[in-house]
């Protein structure tokens, strides 16, 4: 049986756990990732980082951490080039959770903020 992403959903649930342990270590460390190297060091699933899938695979991870209280976990992935930010759907999911975002920026360093702090040791 596959979930609507084509991978066992005990295998996604894995690879969510394994990519929230890796995130965490780099909150505690108040360092942010770049898509290509998180997707790098997730060993669980092999996803491209600019695989469609991605956006749902973090936006479940910020979706839950924020619903624990530890902010959007995702912000800590970011562009590689260009902007050095997250992209598009970290907003569209933080829009879905209920967040104004119309300062995209400001937000996306408030949210930030809220991770560092929630894994501060």
């Amino acid at each position: 049986m596959t979930n609507q992403f084509g991978f066992d959903p005990r295998v996604w649930e894995e690879a969510k756990d394994e990519a929230k342990t890796i995130l965490a270590g780099y909150a505690r460390r108040r360092q942010m990732v770049s898509y290509s190297d998180l997707f790098r060091l997730i060993h669980t699933i092999s996803l491209d980082p600019h695989d469609l899938r991605v956006g749902p695979f973090l936006g479940e991870i910020s979706t839950e951490e924020s619903t624990a209280g530890r902010g959007m976990l995702s912000a800590l992935v970011v562009h590689k080039q260009g902007d050095f930010q997250p992209g598009p759907g970290f907003f569209e999911c933080a829009e879905a959770l209920g967040h104004e975002v119309a300062d995209r920026e400001t937000f996306w360093v408030q949210e930030l903020k809220r991770v560092f702090a929630a894994w501060a040791e």
